[in-house]
């Protein structure tokens, strides 16, 4: 099914109708939203409004092929080692060591922006919950695949990824990393995320902490619970 959206909140829109209806056919505890920003968050909000569940951030930093930062080869979640794709790599004679300081210029960036998103509040104590993994398309699926993984050290109940169009492979490959995934559209010639939206502008800094202020919610205010 090939389906083209107006603009990131319409897709949004459009998922949390989905999510909606899964969530109660499979009775989730406890769901919460983690959108990967900056493109995700408001894909995100949409999906939280439709559960009725909190938003929060998971911060993921893709690492680009030298001289073409735009082609993710890898990705870094958390303080959890890099995650490559290693048949980029392989195809490309590159080996991990030589991207030593791609890993260290966008592990820092990540820490910038957790400080920028967070503002001090704590991450979300996701044990035992139903954590909604969402971005606003999955092209390579190496930063989702980062992300699921860090999640997975988390204890949820369930993982379930979302997301509103997605290239074929890169889906069934995440269907291994998650307990679900949940994609609107799956076309055959995909070629890029933003070419199935009408409106594919850069999401800023100031509208992901706008939605995150707009939706902020107990947990963002709880804090993890000690291990």
């Amino acid at each position: 099914m090939e389906l083209r959206f107006e603009d990131r909140r319409d897709a949004g829109r459009r998922l949390g109708e989905r999510i909606r209806e899964r969530a109660a056919a499979q009775a989730w505890p406890d769901p919460v939203v983690l959108a990967l920003p900056r493109g995700g968050v408001p894909v995100g909000a949409e999906v939280a409004r439709a559960l009725d569940a909190p938003l929060d951030v998971l911060v993921v930093r893709k690492i680009g092929l030298p001289g073409q930062p735009e082609v993710g080869i890898g990705a870094i979640a958390g303080e959890a080692p890099p995650l490559f794709d290693e048949r980029a790599l392989e195809m490309l004679g590159i080996t991990p060591d030589e991207l030593g300081a791609d890993v260290a210029r966008e592990r820092a960036e990540l820490h910038r922006r957790e400080a920028l998103y967070r503002r001090g509040a704590p991450a979300p104590d996701l044990r035992e919950r139903a954590v909604v993994l969402v971005d606003d398309g999955l092209a390579t699926g190496v930063t989702a695949r980062a992300a699921a993984r860090l999640l997975r050290g988390e204890e949820p109940e369930r993982v379930v990824l979302a997301v509103p169009v997605g290239d074929r492979r890169a889906t069934a490959e995440l269907r291994a990393e998650v307990d679900d995934v949940v994609c609107l559209s799956e076309p055959g010639d995909f070629r890029a995320v933003g070419l199935w939206y009408e409106d594919f502008d850069q999401v800023p800094d100031d509208e992901v902490l706008r939605i995150l202020a707009d939706l902020a919610s107990p947990a963002r205010l709880r804090p993890a619970r000690h291990r």
